[in-house]
């Protein structure tokens, strides 16, 4: 049998009993009528990673893997599993999902009473085995594992003063930048130095860390990543989601705080402020599409965000329409409330097929978008003839949307208005989230997907609404994508209608993404530079080439 899943599986021809086609059979082995593979387009942001925690049970590894396949929707490539008997850990860690690595027989060899876990997907370091978590090392501080969601800013200036200081790194990944600086930390106990440890690095991390008698939990003074502690019986718990908990039946107690370090043991619960208050960042991407719906993250509950985000939007951006159709899964809350708010029926006319994986067989005679329809199905009778209000959570490319929209066109719909219950991503992400460059994002001014408009097409667009802050898109670019998207309309939730439907009032949520603004001082001076260098280059360009025609866009009739 062949297994296909997110992970990414390789199928090819010769390991197919039979494939068939239109008129017949390829017997096992005959790939002449196949093309090598297709690599499925995935236009969305990656999720970061999930950590758990699970401090004494009885059935901590059990449990640890189970809150790991809560929390897979955070991680896909590699996930691990370390646990404690009081005496030794032990770690077990594999390529692809949490169900296909770990069986009855490999959690067998994970005793003990405590046990941290970690699915990852990469954000810093190579796709490899070696840089699946827990990291697990032996020090002066004792033997300690370490899961990390996550990414430091300044991991790679580290880096280089660790190896002249003679440091050697077994992996790619910056949570071993962390680990070499516990190690080398000259506080005289493992809390200190933890704390010593992490008052040198930036960026975004919420920790587990597990030693043979205690567990800890920690978050950065920001609070990019979120981390929450729950109790089952006698025992504590500590996820990235609540989710976890509720597959466990598990009670939820409470986040842990922005700049706060947890430290379970035989004696209790014990916490810390190990660095000074900053300004919290949460990252506004899990209440937009990172976390499950079900879950709470920052205090408040997901699927209420986002059915907020689609009232909003229908508010924003009303248009007479028949139907309200969501780009599955995750467009599916943001939806309902756009319905809910515009009065326009809610309907399933797209259907995803879950069970696909990332590369696929496709026939030599090409079929048109066949990475769209591996993942996508319209319900014909529910499209042809329609207006449809086509709802997502972000364009990230542009691609993918281009090919959905096209889609829904072909199914038979009269119109196709696009809805976007975030605003347009104009920059990367360095806390966590596996983004593209300036160039692939479409919104971006230096996008490589978006076609500019001509002078005059420019200049016969509406202004700017006065009601619109400094980072919404400007009609040109909105008109941009529009026009690449080939939709009848496209609509941006604005940044502050983004705030209003978390409850932002106090600025404490990350839009990076969005503004190209960032808290940190090191990923912002970087930032500059080079805006500054492309600035440069780009009037440098215009000079040379200012003979040569540019590519434009007509004003459609």
């Amino acid at each position: 049998m062949v297994s296909a899943h997110r992970a990414g599986a390789f199928i090819f021809g010769a390991a197919l009993a039979n494939v068939f086609r239109g008129d017949g059979i390829i017997p096992r082995g005959d790939s002449t009528l196949l093309k090598q593979q297709f690599q499925l387009d995935d236009d969305h942001f990656h999720d970061h990673c999930g950590v758990f925690g699970v401090f004494a049970h009885s059935e901590a590894a059990k449990l640890c893997y189970l809150g790991l396949y809560a929390l897979q929707h955070r991680g896909q490539e590699a996930a691990g599993i370390c646990s404690s008997d009081g005496a030794d850990l032990r770690v077990a860690k594999g390529m692809g999902l949490v169900q296909d690595i770990f069986d009855p027989k490999r959690l067998a060899t994970l005793p003990g009473d405590s046990a941290i876990g970690h699915t990852r997907y990469s954000t810093a370091g190579d796709t490899t085995l070696t840089n699946a978590q827990p990291i697990v090392i032996d020090c002066s501080k004792g033997k300690i594992a370490i899961g990390h969601n996550g990414n430091l800013t300044n991991a790679a200036e580290w880096r280089r003063k660790l190896e002249h200081r003679g440091s050697i790194f077994q992996t790619t990944s910056d949570t071993e930048v962390i680990v070499h600086l516990i190690a080398r930390s000259s506080a005289r106990n493992l809390s200190s130095a933890i704390a010593d440890a992490l008052n040198q690095v930036e960026g975004a991390y919420s920790l587990v860390i597990l030693t043979r008698d205690e567990l800890y939990a920690i978050r950065d003074p920001r609070g990019f990543r979120p981390l929450c502690l729950g109790r089952l019986g006698d025992s504590y718990m500590v996820a990235s989601e609540t989710c976890a908990f509720d597959l466990l039946d598990a009670t939820y107690i409470r986040e842990v705080e922005p700049g706060e370090m947890l430290r379970i043991s035989r004696a209790g619960l014990e916490s810390f402020r190990f660095a000074p208050p900053k300004q919290h960042q949460y990252c506004i991407f899990e209440h937009v599409y990172f976390a499950r719906p079900d879950s709470l993250v920052f205090n408040r509950s997901v699927h209420h965000s986002r059915e907020n985000l689609g009232k909003l939007l229908a508010r924003q951006y009303p248009v007479p329409a028949d139907v309200v159709v969501p780009v599955p899964d995750s467009g599916v809350p943001a939806a309902i409330g756009y319905s809910l708010e515009s009065g326009v029926p809610f309907r399933m006319g797209l259907i995803r097929n879950h069970y696909i994986g990332r590369t696929f067989i496709q026939p030599v005679q090409a079929i048109r978008d066949f990475g769209v329809k591996l993942k996508l199905n319209p319900v014909r009778g529910l499209l042809e003839g329609k207006r449809v209000v086509l709802v997502d959570d972000s364009i990230v490319r542009g691609t993918t949307s281009r090919k959905i929209v096209r889609l829904v066109r072909e199914a038979g719909a009269k119109e196709v208005h696009v809805r976007i219950s975030s605003p347009p991503t104009i920059s990367p992400c360095y806390y966590g989230i596996d983004t593209p460059t300036h160039e692939e994002l479409i919104a971006s001014a230096d996008s490589k997907f978006r076609p500019r408009l001509s002078e005059a097409d420019a200049i016969s667009l509406p202004s700017s609404s006065s009601n619109t802050s400094e980072a919404d898109p400007s009609p040109q670019t909105v008109e941009e994508i529009r026009r690449f998207l080939e939709a009848d309309s496209l609509g941006y939730l604005s940044i502050e209608n983004l705030r209003n439907a978390v409850s932002d009032t106090e600025r404490r949520f990350c839009t990076s993404c969005f503004t190209g603004v960032y808290p940190t001082p090191p990923v912002q001076l970087e930032v500059q530079h080079n805006a500054q260098h492309n600035s440069q280059h780009n009037a440098q360009s215009s000079s040379e080439n200012a003979q040569e025609p540019q590519p434009t866009v007509t004003r459609e009739s």
